[in-house]
């Protein structure tokens, strides 16, 4: 516990502090920089070891072998067949790999890392002591959670999550003139319980915002997180998480060749689209929620938030053949309309330029237009 779950007006939720008493006001003030949000819901693992970068490069869908002190990006853990089973934001300082992870995953992929060390000389230790802070880069409360942060071997320890932009290796799916992640500074401290406890003494009441408000400004940049977005059937193309957790020209991985061979030749079976929910009858649905069109049901709620702006929005997982227009949510018993923004098109992947092969079976004719040029 830190000194934030003791400040007058914190709301506690399942996964650490929802609000501290105006969800909205919070979510303006992080998105300009001027709040912090305790992320209780993520936990630090540390790698160290002098061949923990190599290691790392060869078992995950991320090139970080050269990945210099103070540089941040993400990584996927797949399964032979391509499937996500973890997820982590990676920092760098020269002597440790930081990840963070989503609560729920950070035990199950320290042992998954664990186990796969073999002779490496790497090591693995979950540091659940350590407090995460995200917060926008720029304003005035971003400043101080920056210089807060631990720096056990000279670097601070600050990721800079990469959704603002696609990654060198990385691919977008979604055909947008400015993506809405462009413009989330989004970064997370990783500080020591002391140093938390004196953010929370130091900072004012309105310097600080709860996992509803950050989430609120995942939701709107279209970003997905293992604790959201991941089921036992989810590719990364799926999400679009190629663009920053994948590098599609780096050496083998386990998964690497389902994820080359949907980028290339085929296309994801499901794709994240963004909802904007009617609010009229003020029924916010929660994940899992049934995503309808017309009397077919097409797919889920992942996540779901009430944005300062935008009102109710959500994100959800369809089946690739799902129309593009407009959708229903059904909750408690109350059909929602939703209005879709496509992210993932239905026609994502098969980008390589396969030459088409005349057929064989008979001769091409004027007759026969479906075998000319």
């Amino acid at each position: 516990m830190t000194g934030f779950e003791s400040i007058d007006g914190a709301v506690a939720g399942s996964a650490g502090i929802d609000h501290f008493g105006d969800a909205f006001r919070e979510q303006r003030r992080l998105a300009t920089g001027d709040a912090i949000a305790p992320l209780g819901d993520r936990t630090v693992i540390e790698v160290g070891g002098p061949e923990r970068l190599g290691w790392l490069d060869s078992i995950t869908s991320q090139a970080v072998g050269r990945l210099a002190p103070g540089e941040s990006t993400e990584l996927l853990v797949l399964d032979p067949q391509g499937h996500v089973e973890h997820a982590a934001g990676v920092i760098e300082d020269g002597e440790s790999t930081w990840l963070i992870a989503d609560a729920a995953d950070a035990e199950p992929l320290a042992a998954w890392l664990t186990r796969m060390r073999f002779r490496t000389q790497a090591t693995v230790t979950v540091r659940p002591e350590l407090v995460l802070i995200g917060f926008v880069d720029g304003g005035s409360a971003a400043q101080t959670a920056r210089a807060a942060a631990a720096a056990p071997h000279g670097v601070p320890l600050v990721w800079a999550d990469p959704w603002q932009r696609v990654s060198a290796g990385g691919h977008q799916y979604a055909e947008v003139d400015e993506h809405p992640g462009a413009t989330l500074a989004w970064r997370v401290a990783i500080v020591t319980p002391d140093a938390a406890d004196a953010l929370a003494e130091d900072l004012a009441a309105d310097a600080l915002a709860g996992l509803l408000a950050a989430e609120a400004l995942r939701v709107a940049a279209w970003r997905p997180r293992w604790a959201a977005e991941v089921d036992e059937r989810s590719l990364p193309h799926e999400s679009d998480w190629i663009r920053t957790a994948v590098h599609l020209s780096k050496g083998c991985y386990r998964g690497q060749e389902t994820v080359a061979k949907v980028h290339n030749l085929g296309h994801p079976p499901r794709r994240l689209a963004a909802l904007h929910l009617d609010g009229s009858d003020a029924v916010l649905p929660s994940p899992g929620a049934p995503v309808f069109a017309g009397d077919d049901e097409v797919g889920h709620i992942t996540s779901v938030a009430r944005h300062h702006e935008d009102g109710p929005i959500a994100l959800a997982i369809l089946s690739r053949r799902a129309a593009a227009g407009d959708l229903v949510v059904r909750a408690d018993g109350t059909d929602i309309a939703a209005s879709q923004q496509v992210i993932v098109p239905a026609d994502a992947g098969a980008t390589a330029d396969i030459p088409r092969l005349t057929r064989l079976s008979r001769r091409p004719t004027a007759q026969d237009p479906r075998d000319v040029g």
